[in-house]
């Protein structure tokens, strides 16, 4: 049984006189382990899959099973206690609480969750921050730190509930080139050594060449699924061929 499982998923927008398909006949799977990178241009649909998949937002017809769950079906209580259970996120601003120490910010997702001691909480945010690299600013504010020490931080937090899925929306969009490249190693590290499924939007392909595969979209579908990112690079860079003025007329 895969981790995750799309079928036939469509996410559609109702503006009003205007509806909006974001997702459109969306199929894949995810198996435990699996390091994955969602590109395509704006406006694609790589937010909206991965709202979809983590939980954020359900479907407005088709499948979606995680660990055999069915999450279109569920409600929004039911949705946010499986993301504190079996998700992790990282975003792009860190969206870490300002007055609030390094520590305090990596124990916040505990609060939710049943049966965490004070003492536990503490234990837990300390091994998470020391394995990220920031044992020794356990009691920084985010004002003290660097915008990669701030991306650790929020790592940390993603970690601390021992998801098992880490999901991040453009982790690097806010660092400079060599801390972007730290980032990512870590993420490389969480995949190859603790088996952690990463699943990242990203629209630096340098960023999403670290990746094992590669999902492309354009206009909501999926139009490449692949191991081999020199494929996906020509799938994200292919023009729509528009009709021609007068093509029918000269035929």
């Amino acid at each position: 049984m895969a981790l995750i499982e799309l079928r036939d998923v469509w996410k559609i927008y109702d503006l009003g006189e205007v509806k909006v398909e974001a997702l459109k006949e969306a199929t894949l799977q995810i198996e435990q382990g699996e390091y994955v990178a969602l590109i395509g241009p704006s406006g694609s649909g790589k937010s909206t899959l991965m709202n979809t998949l983590g939980c954020l937002d359900r479907p407005t017809k088709g499948s979606y099973k995680l660990a055999g769950d069915e999450v279109s079906t569920m409600s929004r209580d039911q949705r946010a206690r499986l993301r504190n259970q079996r998700l992790g996120f990282v975003f792009q601003n860190f969206n870490l609480l300002a007055r609030t120490t390094a520590l305090e910010n990596v124990e916040l997702p505990l609060l939710y969750a049943r049966g965490v001691s004070a003492r536990e909480r503490r234990r837990r945010a300390i091994d998470k921050l020391t394995l990220v690299g920031l044992a020794d600013r356990l009691d920084h504010h985010p004002s003290q730190l660097s915008g990669g020490q701030q991306q650790r931080v929020a790592i940390a937090r993603a970690l601390v509930n021992d998801p098992a899925i880490l999901m991040a929306d453009e982790p690097t969009g806010n660092l400079d080139s060599k801390t972007s490249r730290d980032v990512i190693a870590m993420f490389r590290q969480l995949n190859e050594k603790q088996g952690l499924t990463v699943i990242l939007v990203t629209h630096d392909q340098d960023v999403a060449r670290n990746a094992r595969r590669t999902i492309v979209l354009r206009d909501g579908r999926v139009v490449a699924d692949t191991q081999d990112f020199a494929q996906a690079l020509a799938a994200l860079q292919a023009k729509i061929e528009e009709p021609v003025m007068g093509a029918e007329l000269a035929e």
